[in-house]
C-alpha cells in the first residue's frame, strides 16, 4: 500500500490483489445467504425440490443476464472515478437496501414466488458489483499477477460464501431470516466504506464530490458509444478459440447449480439434519474450498498451466460423480455426505481458479468488463440451468441420475479442453489472437 495513504491500485500489486479479494469476500456474503442458508432453510421446514429448485432458480437467472450489464458499464461510467470503481460503490449500496427490505418484509417458507424476487433482486444487484470487480480485475491487473488474482477472486468469494452460510444460518437458527438479512447488510457496508477510501490510478476522485480528474489511459480506451463496443466485442468474443472456450464454461456452471439444490435436499431428506447442521457443513467446505482456492488454485496455475490445471479438476470432478451415483445406497451416511460436500465445493472453485486466466486473456481491453462478462455469464447460464434441471430430478429419475447428467457434461467438457489449445502465453495481443485463430487447420490455437 502507498505509504501517503492515497491507496492507489495501479502503483500498488498488493493492493490490488487484497482488493480483489476482499470485493470477492463481499460478493460471496449475498450468494451464501440465498444459495445455501435461504434453501436449507427451506428444506428443514418442509419445502420439497421442487420449491426449493424454483427459488434457486429465480435467483441463479440474473447470474444469466448480467451480459447486458457489462455493456451498460463499458458505454456509461464516471471516469474521475475511474472506470469501475462508481459501479461497485453504486451496486452494494443497492445490495445493501435490498437486504434491509427482505429484513423487514420477512417472507415465510411457504412464500416461494416473494422467495424467489428477492433472491432475484439481491442477486441482481450483487451481477452489477461481479461485473464491475471483473472488469476492474482485467483492467488493472498485470498479466504476471493473473493466476494470483484468480486464487484471490474465486478463494475470497468462496470465503464470503463460507462465512455468510455458516452466520446466516446460525443467526436464522436462533433468530430467524431476518437477522441474517441485517447481518449481511452490514458486512457489505463495512466493504463499501473501503471501496470509498481506493483510487484506481493516481489523480482520480474518491467521491462524484471530491477533487480529481480523469486519468488520460482510461479517457484514451473508453469507448463512448454503442456501435464501436458491440463491434469490438462480439469481434473478439466470435473467434473460433472463444467460441470452443464457451462450452467449457457452461459446463462449468452446471455442476455448481445441480449441487447446489441437491445438498440440501440429500441433507434433509436423507440423513434428517436440520438448517443449522446443513449450512454448517456447507460454511465449513466452502471455507476450506476458498483457502484451497487461495493456495493450491494459484499455485497449480502458476506451476502447470491454466489448461492441464483445469483438466486434472475436471477427471476429478468426473470421478466424483460416477463415485456417487454408484454408492446411492448409501446417501443416509453422513460420512459420505460429507465428503461429498467437501468435494464438490472444493472442486468448483479449484476448476474456476484454473480456468479464469483463460478467460482473461481473451479478452480485448476495450471492451474488457462485456467480453469477461458474456463468459461469465455462460457459465451463469449453466448455474441456472443446473438449478432448472435439478427442479424436475423426480420426473429424470430422481436424484441420483443428476449424478450422471453432470457425469456426462464434464466429459464434454473435457473433451474440448483435450482437444483445442487455448491462449497460454502471457499478454498475447489481441491482433495475434484473431490470426492464429484465422489461420488454417484443425483447432482454433495459440502456440
Amino acid at each position: 500500500m502507498q505509504p501517503d495513504g492515497n491507496f492507489i491500485l495501479a502503483t500498488s500489486s498488493r493492493l490490488r490483489l487484497f482488493t480483489l479479494f476482499i470485493l470477492y469476500v463481499a460478493q460471496g456474503v449475498p450468494i451464501g445467504l440465498f444459495w445455501f442458508a435461504i434453501p436449507a432453510w427451506m428444506a428443514a421446514n418442509g419445502a420439497d425440490a421442487a420449491d426449493v429448485g424454483y427459488v434457486l432458480g429465480l435467483t441463479a437467472l440474473p447470474w444469466t443476464l448480467k451480459l447486458v450489464n457489462g455493456f451498460i458499464m463499458d458505454r456509461y461510467t464516471f471516469l474521475p472515478m475511474g472506470r469501475r470503481r462508481a459501479w461497485i460503490v453504486g451496486a452494494q449500496l443497492v445490495m445493501i437496501a435490498l437486504l434491509l427490505a427482505c429484513a423487514f418484509s420477512r417472507p415465510g417458507v411457504t412464500d416461494v414466488l416473494i422467495l424467489g424476487l428477492a433472491g432475484f433482486a439481491v442477486q441482481m444487484a450483487t451481477t452489477f458489483q461481479d461485473v464491475a470487480v471483473d472488469g476492474l480485475a482485467v483492467d488493472i491487473m498485470e498479466e504476471e499477477e493473473r493466476a494470483r488474482a484468480s486464487g484471490m477472486m474465486f478463494g475470497g468469494q468462496a470465503i464470503g460464501i463460507a462465512m455468510a452460510t455458516a452466520l446466516t444460518g446460525l443467526a436464522i437458527s436462533a433468530l430467524g431470516p431476518a437477522a441474517a438479512y441485517l447481518l449481511a447488510a452490514g458486512f457489505i457496508a463495512v466493504i463499501t466504506g473501503y471501496v470509498i477510501v481506493l483510487r484506481e490510478r493516481e489523480g482520480e476522485r474518491r467521491l462524484p464530490w471530491s477533487s480529481g480528474t480523469t486519468h488520460k489511459r482510461n479517457e484514451t480506451i473508453q469507448l463512448g458509444a454503442w456501435w464501436p463496443i458491440l463491434k469490438n466485442t462480439f469481434r473478439s468474443v466470435l473467434l473460433p478459440v472463444s467460441l470452443l472456450w464457451l462450452p467449457v464454461l457452461l459446463v462449468r456452471g452446471f455442476h455448481y447449480g445441480m449441487f447446489t439444490g441437491m445438498t440440501p435436499v440429500i441433507g434433509a431428506g436423507e440423513l434428517g439434519w436440520d438448517e443449522e447442521t446443513i449450512t454448517s457443513l456447507v460454511g465449513t467446505a466452502q471455507l476450506v474450498a476458498g483457502i484451497l482456492g487461495l493456495t493450491l488454485g494459484g499455485w497449480a496455475g502458476d506451476r502447470f498451466g491454466a489448461k492441464r490445471t483445469t483438466i486434472a479438476f475436471f477427471v476429478l470432478y468426473m470421478m466424483m460423480s460416477a463415485t456417487m451415483f454408484a454408492l446411492r445406497d448409501s446417501w443416509s451416511d453422513p460420512a459420505l455426505f460429507r465428503v461429498f460436500v467437501f468435494t464438490w465445493c472444493s472442486l468448483d472453485i479449484l476448476i474456476t481458479v484454473a480456468a479464469l486466466p483463460i478467460s482473461m486473456r481473451l479478452c480485448n481491453p476495450k471492451v474488457a468488463a462485456t467480453q469477461f462478462t458474456i463468459y461469465m455469464a455462460l457459465s451463469n447460464f449453466g448455474i441456472s440451468a443446473g438449478a432448472w434441471v435439478f427442479g424436475f430430478s423426480a420426473a429424470l429419475g430422481g436424484l441420483a441420475n443428476m449424478f450422471v447428467v453432470v457425469l456426462g457434461l464434464h466429459a464434454a467438457g473435457l473433451l474440448l479442453m483435450v482437444m483445442v489449445r487455448y491462449p497460454r502465453r502471457a499478454g498475447v495481443p489481441q491482433e495475434i489472437v484473431e490470426k492464429v485463430a484465422e489461420a488454417p487447420g484443425p483447432r482454433a490455437s495459440i502456440s
